[in-house]
């Protein structure tokens, strides 16, 4: 068997709103959110909450984040979302209380599934636990959860689960120590 991108359908997936809504985000995303010209933070946030994105207090959304759904996106309270992350959520995203999405980083909600020659759409919801830390260019792969206080450091690459207060590096991201946070 081959790849046949041809019989490629993934008329299955249903993105969760009318396509004037997904219409309207896409614009307003490239003029609030992909672009450096809007540095407010609230502003983001509250456009993000019309959008039906459930955001917390204290959320700092820095300039050039790209967010594809943000009503399948939560935010908990006093997160950082760094510049050109991108949150590609496919499926739900759950960002838990004083999380931190360093710059570049990426969730990565959806993916191919390679064994079909179909090259199918595979959707999995990511969860990031209270505390977590996604370092700079670091990639959270689909259906993982970054368990409390975990953290991803730069440029890794989760593929499975990461255990509270671990320290992940590299790609696949392995487990390097345990985290301890001073009072």
């Amino acid at each position: 068997m081959q790849t046949d991108l041809s019989k490629y359908d993934n008329s299955w997936y249903k993105p969760g709103k009318h396509v004037f809504i997904r219409f309207l985000w896409y614009y307003i995303s490239l003029i609030f959110f992909r672009s450096g010209l809007f540095p407010f933070s609230g502003l983001k946030v509250s456009i993000l909450r019309f959008f039906s994105a459930r955001i917390g207090k204290g959320v700092i959304i820095k300039p050039h984040v790209n967010i594809k759904y943000p009503w399948r996106l939560k935010i908990g309270d006093h997160c950082w979302i760094g510049e050109n992350s991108w949150i590609d959520n496919l499926g739900n995203v759950t960002i838990g209380n004083n999380v931190c999405l360093s710059q570049g980083a990426m969730l990565l909600c959806g993916n191919h599934n390679f064994k079909k020659s179909s090259f199918d759409l595979i959707v999995q919801d990511i969860i990031l636990e209270d505390g977590a830390w996604i370092g700079a260019k670091a990639l959270v792969a689909p259906g993982v959860i970054c368990h409390n206080h975990s953290v991803l450091s730069v440029n890794s690459v989760a593929t499975t689960d990461l255990e509270a207060f671990g320290i992940y590096r590299g790609n696949p991201a392995v487990k390097i120590k345990e985290r301890k946070i001073d009072l």
